[in-house]
Order: C-alpha cells, then structure tokens, then sequence
C-alpha cells in the first residue's frame, strides 16, 4: 500500500495559511518519493484521485457523485472545482502574456516599488566620471487589490448525476468570465498608476489611424520592444484594414488558423470594454505586476456538505505598472 493511500484528508487542509489544498497534500506526501513507480508524475491531489478511484475526464469519467460515495473523498471535491477555475483563469492566456511578474501575497495590502534610472549625459563614458544613479523606491499609494468571484447557485441533486468533465467546463467559463474583468483593471492599471498617466503618442490625423501612426509607436519605445497591442474589437479591424497590413502569406495564416497578423512583431489582443479609437501598446517583460492575495478561494464547507445553494467563488487580486516607459497609448479618436 503507497503512502498516500492512507492519509486523513479534513477540510482543514483547505484552511491553511499561505498553502494551497494541493501543497498541504504535497506536505504530507512528496511526489518525489513517487519517482520509479507508476504513480510517478502525478502529484498529490491526483494521486488521491487515483486512491478513490476518480476519473474527472475522458472515457469512462465519473459522475459528481463519486466524489461524495466516502467521507474522504468528498473533501476532494472543492479542489477538483478550484482547478476548473484556473483553467478557465488562463484559458485564453491574455493575463500571463501581459505580465511581467506574478507576485502572490498573503495580506489584503501591498506597496509596489518603482525605479527610475539618472538621465544620461555625454560624459557619462569618460574616465573618472560617476556611473548613472538607478534608485528604487516604495510607491506613495497601496496597490489596489479587487475581489472577483461568482455566487454558484445550484444543488446537489441538480449535479450529482452529472459527468465531472461537464461540470468542469462550467467552472471553467466562471474562470474565463473572471479572467475578463481582471483584464480591463489591468489595462487601467498600465495607462493610470497612480498620478502617472502612460505617455501618449499624438496622431498623424486625428479621426484616422495610418500606418505612420504604428510606426510612431514603435520610434518611441526605445530601449524597449513593444510587443502586446492591446484593443477593441473595431480598432483591431481599423488596424488589420490598414493597406501595409495586406500582407497575402499573413492573410492565409489568419485564415488557416485564426491568428492575427502581427503589427511590427507585437502581438493583437482583444480587450472586450476598451473604447475604440484607443491602442495600448506595452513591452510586457517591464510593464505591468499582477498582485494575488492567496488562491482560488471555493467556500469548501458548503461545497463538501452538499450545500451549492449559495456557494462563492473568488479571487482577490490587483495591477501595478512597473515602468511608465513600457507602455505608450495612442488614441487616434
């Protein structure tokens, strides 16, 4: 019998401190004693699911149920719900891409750090002169931090029958619905941070996006690479009708697989909320910091009790620009 088949599980585990349900089980059974066997790469919670013999997809997927026929198992049920989460949460991968850092706390504050580099001069390589000053300093204001989440109001009679790959597509657009709204706090977050606004790039005609417009863009992020646009569904057609984008191989790709033509190399996001006319450009390796406090938070004791009448789901997290210079923003409108 292997370790993990005899490990108490309790809803405390969910309660814990600065530790995922996951990393409390990893505590208590490392995957690495796991190495050499055929429960190598899984990790803790899966392998419980192995114990219990739960399948969540594929042929043969249990139904909801099956989580609930032992005391024990049922306590697995909440993280099988937090993982459909996270999926949904990165499902269409427009936060990771924008980001810089993932900063995960366990406190409701934070105080974000800016850095500001001396202006250079011409004698900045002659012998015997100082070496520019780089300072960095704690931010005036507290970083922001938003509780996201959905109410889920169902019953246990409505899901027990149900396949647990159904049910996890649920979770996964609660997820994704999330992940949206987080998105336009982040884009917030990179034009206004603070009393700072990002540097605006004037156009060429107002009312008009040209060509000129996207290369004046790229002139003034030096020394960074702009690599994200961010938009509104109208602007990046405005941008994809530009004459120098009717490229023939790039209109072939974006037919055969759905992928946007890349505008000089950076990639075209879709923002769902952000006002036409208005381009966000960022280097996303220095632009923006996303701050997590804690993780996908289920209210496990209704959950394992069978009481979804009224069960919350949420995650609490914040943005905070990191460099003013890696993000500029056109607005042609």
């Amino acid at each position: 019998m292997a370790f993990c088949d005899t490990i108490k599980l309790e809803k405390g585990m969910y309660n814990i401190s600065g530790k995922s349900f996951t990393s409390v089980l990893e505590d208590l059974d490392p995957s690495e004693n796991y190495k050499g066997t055929s429960l190598e790469g899984l990790d803790a919670y899966q392998r419980q699911l192995k114990r219990f013999n739960i399948k969540v997809s594929g042929r043969g997927c249990d139904k909801v149920e099956k989580f609930f026929s032992t005391p024990d198992s049922a306590i697995l049920f909440p993280e099988f719900l937090s993982r459909a989460i996270k999926q949904g949460l990165t499902a269409c991968d427009v936060i990771p891409e924008i980001t810089a850092v993932n900063t995960i706390i366990d406190g409701i504050d934070y105080r974000a750090i800016k850095s500001e580099t001396a202006t250079a001069t011409q004698n900045d390589a002659t012998e015997g002169n100082a070496l520019r000053e780089v300072s960095v300093r704690t931010n005036s204001s507290l970083v922001s931090l938003k509780k996201y989440g959905r109410l889920f109001s169902s019953s246990y009679e409505a899901l027990r029958f149900q396949n647990l790959d159904v049910v996890a597509v649920i979770f996964k657009k609660i997820g994704m619905d999330i992940a949206n709204e987080q998105m336009l706090d982040a884009v917030s977050a990179l034009v206004s941070s603070g009393s700072s606004a990002a540097t605006e790039v004037e156009p060429e005609t107002p009312g008009t996006l040209t060509y000129t417009d996207l290369l004046t863009l790229w002139k003034n992020f030096n020394p960074y690479r702009p690599n994200v646009m961010m938009a509104s569904s109208t602007t990046i057609k405005e941008i994809l009708s530009l004459p120098a984008m009717q490229d023939a191989e790039a209109g072939l790709a974006f037919h055969g697989t759905g992928n946007l033509v890349t505008p000089l190399g950076a990639k075209l996001v879709m923002v769902k909320g952000l006002e036409d006319g208005k381009i966000i450009t960022i280097d996303s390796n220095f632009a923006l910091q996303m701050i997590q406090s804690g993780d996908v938070i289920v209210e496990y004791d209704k959950v394992i009790d069978k009481q979804l009448e009224r069960a919350t789901i949420s995650v609490t997290a914040g943005f905070s620009r990191i460099f003013r210079d890696a993000v500029k923003v056109l607005n042609y409108y």
